[in-house]
This record gives structure tokens, C-alpha cells and sequence, in this order.
């Protein structure tokens, strides 16, 4: 998924942009996620003064996940709002002048290329430890019973093993 400023500027109006992305390659590291739907853009780019391009819309995914306390498998959609700003800059060494400019990408050629753009936003909207339901009691870290449906007859008080000398101190 890609644009060229050249095109942007000589455009009427905005340009849209979807498409259906594979990024299994993207969650391939993390263990919690056994699958993920073609990530879904449906994206607005909009060429702006400056020689600059604003790409705005909506990114669509659903994971296949496992509960993070209890292992249970469970579906989580991603809605991510993907807000972008692209400037096109004629040589490498105007980068260093537009510092106080920090949400803007600096672009040097006239394509840009969205999809490593694409990418980071999902990752940084993949959810860090899904739950099944907020109230999930997890596995027993003894026994590896599910605490949801059911108790065991492990023994819950634990005791600090540095600590355990000062328990007989005060028996007489």
C-alpha cells in the first residue's frame, strides 16, 4: 500500500486507500497469539500545504488468542485509528531541520511505502495480556486447576522461603 507525493499534489481531492494485508510475519513472536485475520486499511490520504500528505482512517484485524491466566482459547478484535503525516523533503540533510515538527515522517523519495507504517501501529495496539473475562482466576500454580471451575485443595498461604525461620520464632 503506497502513494507518491507527485501524484498527491496533482490529485483533486483525497485519495483512498484499502486493501487487506497479511501480517502473520508481525505476530509471529508472541506466543498468545495463534492467528490473525488480514489486517483491513481502510485509509484516507489527503495532500496538504507544505508538500505534505495526511493519511487518516481505520486498520481491522481479529486474533486468535489464548486467556493469559487461564489458557482458554478467545477471539479479540483490533480498532486501531491510524493518523499519519508524510513530508516530502528534497535532500537528506533537511531531516535535522524540522526537529520541533516530531509527528511528521521526513520522506526524501516521492513513493511512500504505508505498510511498515501499517505494521507498528497494529503492534502497538496488540493488546499486552488478553483475559478471557476481567474476573478470570487463572490456573493453580500448583496443580495447574482451573480456578473458574473449580477450587483445589492446594494450599494457598505461601511463605516466603528467606522468611520462613521467623515463623518458628515466635512458637514455644
Amino acid at each position: 500500500m503506497n502513494f507518491r507525493f507527485r501524484q498527491m499534489a496533482s490529485h483533486d481531492g483525497p485519495k483512498q486507500l484499502h486493501e487487506a494485508l497479511d501480517v502473520s510475519r508481525v505476530v509471529k513472536g508472541r506466543k498468545d497469539i495463534h492467528g490473525i485475520s488480514p489486517l483491513t486499511c481502510d485509509l484516507t490520504a489527503v495532500y496538504v500545504e507544505g508538500n505534505a500528505v495526511e493519511v487518516t482512517g481505520k486498520l481491522f484485524a481479529e486474533l486468535d488468542m489464548s486467556c493469559s491466566r487461564c489458557l482458554k482459547p478467545l477471539k479479540r478484535k483490533v480498532d486501531i485509528d491510524f493518523e499519519e503525516t508524510f513530508k516530502r523533503i528534497d535532500t537528506p540533510e533537511e531531516e535535522g531541520q524540522n526537529e520541533e515538527e516530531d509527528d511528521i515522517w521526513l520522506i526524501a523519495d516521492d513513493q511512500v511505502d504505508l505498510n511498515p507504517y501499517i505494521e507498528e501501529a497494529l503492534l502497538l495496539n496488540l493488546p499486552y495480556a488478553a483475559v478471557c473475562k476481567e474476573d478470570c482466576k487463572g490456573l493453580c500454580p500448583s496443580c495447574g486447576t482451573d480456578l473458574n471451575e473449580r477450587d483445589c485443595d492446594c494450599e494457598k498461604e505461601r511463605i516466603d522461603p528467606r522468611l520462613a525461620a521467623l515463623g518458628d520464632f515466635f512458637k514455644k
